[in-house]
């Protein structure tokens, strides 16, 4: 008897010695993933449009905003859902860009702005910050950008839910350290950022797993 636990003491000993704890339970020793329930999820079989508003001062810095980020969403969108074999149309975000060009204030009513291309449903997002400099270091990018995020669906009745209020969206780019400024940084972090920002938002509608060391980590 004292020979077997001399045994399982010693195997114990050298297991801590590897770094392994022996009584750890064993599902520590898996991928730490989590599923993740999509915020919205009655995108399927309808008709898309994506709305961006952004503040004028941040039009006048980066003037295709609005269709850069529309055109990087629906396409993150369409590709993630279609793994999914969830189908969406999507109206072209280059036409809804051009009646935004020519109609300022419509970026402001995303009913009327579905309605006007037979939409169903509208994601509609206020681009509250978009910024690819450093705030802090001007001489180096750091992208960030915040939005509010809301869908709206143009086919329910008057006695149901129109407008959905989803959580709101921070993407930064790159996530730890800036990047000093050039040509070539600078086309990176733009990019970066829209990719970034995409997937935050394209996540909420569709399930997904993410890592728990993620949701742990300090932002």
């Amino acid at each position: 008897m004292r020979m077997r636990w001399r045994v399982i003491f010693a195997a114990a000993a050298a297991t801590a010695a590897a770094g392994c704890n022996l009584f750890t339970p064993l599902f520590f020793f898996g991928e730490h993933k989590r599923r993740v329930p999509a915020e919205f999820s009655k995108l399927a079989g309808q008709n898309v449009l994506i709305l961006v508003w952004a503040q004028p001062e941040t039009l006048f810095d980066y003037p295709h905003v609005r269709l850069e980020t529309s055109i990087y969403l629906r396409d993150k969108l369409d590709a993630e859902l279609r793994t999914r074999k969830t189908q969406v149309d999507f109206v072209d975000p280059a036409r809804v860009e051009d009646y935004l060009q020519r109609s300022l204030e419509a970026s402001a009513d995303p009913e009327a702005v579905g309605r006007r291309f037979d939409a169903s449903m509208v994601i509609y997002i206020e681009l509250l910050e978009f910024q690819i400099r450093d705030p802090d270091a001007p001489d180096f990018l750091r992208g960030q950008a915040h939005a509010s995020v809301a869908v709206y669906d143009l086919t329910a009745a008057a006695d149901e839910t129109k407008r959905y209020e989803l959580a709101p969206v921070t993407a930064r780019y790159p996530e730890n350290q800036p990047l000093m400024i050039n040509p070539t940084a600078t086309r990176h972090v733009h990019e970066g950022l829209y990719v970034t920002f995409a997937e935050l938002v394209a996540r909420k509608f569709y399930d997904y797993e993410e890592n728990l060391e993620d949701v742990d980590r300090p932002k």
